[in-house]
């Protein structure tokens, strides 16, 4: 796959860009092995068909620390890119909360913006039938008419000033980032249901941060690389 746009970023950078996204993809367990080879496949034939991969284990922080330089905008970009992957699935956990913290705190970057999302985390590992959330990204309900603040206001903002720079994270986002609003689906854990999601449009605050993260992938694709986006529509 050939792209006529040229990436700021290094071969290396991206590499571990790329595995960052990956680690985060597979904090919360929901990846099997099986899953986990399928995904490798794609990012080494499709999505970055140019890299060698070494390995496609969990990067360490302080190996993305090395190749991505701390209190920079790619530093930046690639955190603002994590939590979107975080949020793909409509469920924040604890998980990729600890592993984003600790990939804000070597790349030396505020991390004010992770903790409002901390109100929305959800505990997979202490999650039972009668205490688990409909949903990690289900804000509170307020049924009082006082006038509502918004804590997640500042994600949106920082979210939204995500820029796509690069075809093999812009593939990467689009294959990631659902096309349509997912199913309902239930989260079992040995064999028993732990909690029901809705339909992720139907509760996820920052669903519409994700879609429109997915449309600028899109459109970089398509307009800067002159690719043909039909795979992912």
């Amino acid at each position: 796959m050939v792209s006529i746009a040229e990436s700021p970023y290094t071969q290396e950078q991206v590499k571990v860009w790329l595995r960052g996204l990956l680690s985060i993809a597979w904090a919360d367990g929901h990846f099997d092995e099986e899953e986990k080879d399928l995904i490798t496949d794609m990012t080494k034939d499709e999505l970055a068909p140019c890299l060698n991969f070494e390995t496609f284990e969990p990067i360490s922080p302080e190996s993305l620390a090395q190749t991505l330089p701390p209190k920079s905008e790619i530093a930046e970009d690639f955190l603002r890119m994590a939590v979107m992957v975080a949020l793909a699935d409509g469920v924040y956990s604890t998980e990729e909360d600890e592993m984003l913290i600790s990939f804000c705190q070597v790349l030396e970057l505020d991390a004010q913006v992770l903790a409002s999302l901390q109100s929305t985390l959800f505990d997979l590992k202490n999650a039972s039938e009668t205490s688990a959330p409909a949903s990690g990204l289900t804000p509170p309900d307020d049924q009082s008419d006082e006038p509502k603040l918004d804590p997640l206001a500042p994600a949106r903002e920082w979210l939204d000033q995500l820029k796509v720079h690069d075809p093999r994270t812009a593939r990467f986002l689009c294959k990631m980032i659902p096309s349509q609003c997912p199913f309902e689906r239930d989260v079992k854990l040995f064999g028993h249901k732990i909690v029901h999601i809705p339909p992720m449009c139907k509760i996820n605050p920052l669903y519409e941060q994700l879609v429109g993260l997915r449309f600028r992938a899109l459109s970089y694709l398509a307009d800067d690389c002159g690719e043909d986006v039909t795979p992912y529509l």
